[in-house]
């Protein structure tokens, strides 16, 4: 490609099919598995654009997620002292020895034992929803307050700061944020969760971050790390799930069988199944997972240079057909568990088991007890988050 064919990447979704990917994506994927895109500082790393090669460069040792390292494909322009997001962005061993820290509480057995409390949360909500306003936001009255009220409970942040670290989180995740905006807004979050490990240091609780200032106490951690752990883990353990949580509502909306079914049907295997199925169909990492080759890489064909940045898309590789077959059709029965929409590898979401949990109590509870659930406007009227990392809707109005 001349520099003047390189697309623009994230590339923009076709008016009309909010829920598939980019033509432009598709259409690479199509004709080629790596491909040169543009991105906002002018640097033109490689787009990979099928499942198999993805999956591949996951786990391949020489390749980076440490985004201080030269040709990182940064999404945006960095504050001034780093990212703040802690384990996230490094690599091993130094990842591995953050990211043990807070694993125990995301472990399947810890994370199945707060089925019940999660229930509670989700059907307090739905009173609250069935004795307020109709029509109503379902993000502001649903969507962000049950993730929030969880992850809040696991972590030890009060519940009632939740407009603060929601509006905050906001800005940091949207991608057209001036660099400015974005440092004030991961700032204000740092020195809220700063102050919150120091409470924790001074009167300790049962919750996780609690264990963390354990560790500063200890030595293990330093006040920086702990506060960016805090702060990957709150804005991670909100942001994601609600997008998934209102997109999801939506899709099914949109699709009356495949509602129906999940509907009509009390078989956990199925929630289970529709949960893996909407992560695989939807995807809502806007960004693509961002990595830097260390050394050459032979891979497709292609030689990927030491130094050259790289772009998994999750949502082409979901719909990628030598994997996914009709992969643009929403198929609740399919067995979509291969899905990378939580990655692959050492970095694939710790948040994962929550996640689905979360979105299975949602699933198999919110359309029972509301079935007669509809949007509340025209579907091109809704507004989609086409400026963020993390895709979704701005809000969703609905009725019943």
């Amino acid at each position: 490609m001349t520099t003047t064919e390189i697309p623009e990447f994230p590339m923009p979704r076709a008016a009309g099919c909010p829920f598939d990917p980019p033509p432009a994506a598709r259409a690479l994927q199509e004709e080629t598995p790596l491909a040169r895109v543009r991105l906002w500082d002018g640097s033109t790393p490689w787009l990979v654009t099928r499942y198999a090669d993805q999956r591949a460069l996951l786990v391949d040792p020489r390749v980076s997620a440490d985004i201080t390292r030269p040709g990182y494909p940064s999404p945006a322009p960095l504050p001034k002292g780093g990212t703040g997001f802690g384990f996230i962005l490094m690599d091993n061993p130094e990842h591995a020895r953050l990211r043990k820290m807070v694993t125990a509480p995301f472990t399947i057995r810890r994370v199945a034992a707060m089925r019940p409390a999660v229930q509670r949360i989700v059907d307090d909500l739905i009173d609250e929803l069935l004795a307020g306003p109709n029509p109503v936001d379902l993000v502001e009255a649903f969507a962000l307050p049950v993730p929030s009220l969880v992850i809040c409970e696991l972590l030890g942040v009060p519940y009632a700061d939740h407009g603060f670290f929601q509006e905050n989180s906001k800005v940091i995740v949207r991608r057209d944020a001036k660099p400015e905006e974005r440092l004030a807004g991961h700032q204000a979050l740092i020195g809220y969760l700063d102050r919150l490990v120091g409470a924790k240091l001074e009167n300790p609780a049962d919750d996780l971050l609690s264990g963390v200032a354990a560790r500063v106490a200890a030595g293990e951690l330093t006040r920086v790390e702990a506060a960016q752990m805090g702060l990957l883990l709150l804005v991670a353990g909100h942001e994601t799930t609600a997008n998934m949580i209102a997109l999801g509502t939506l899709a099914l909306l949109e699709h009356p069988d495949q509602l129906a079914l999940l509907r009509e049907s009390d078989d956990p295997a199925l929630v289970a199944s529709a949960v893996e199925e909407l992560l695989r169909y939807l995807n809502i990492t806007h960004n693509g997972r961002r990595r830097v080759a260390l050394e050459d890489i032979e891979i497709a064909g292609e030689t990927i240079r030491a130094g050259e940045g790289l772009i998994m898309a999750s949502d082409i590789a979901n719909r990628d057909p030598e994997v996914f077959p009709d992969g643009d059709r929403l198929d609740l029965t399919r067995d979509a568990h291969r899905h990378v929409a939580f990655g692959f590898g050492v970095h694939q979401c710790l948040g994962q088991p929550l996640a689905r949990l979360e979105l299975q109590v949602v699933y198999s509870t919110l359309y029972r007890r509301i079935p007669t659930l509809a949007p509340a406007v025209e579907p091109g009227k809704i507004p989609f988050k086409h400026d963020g990392s993390v895709y979704g809707v701005h809000e969703l109005p609905v009725t019943w």
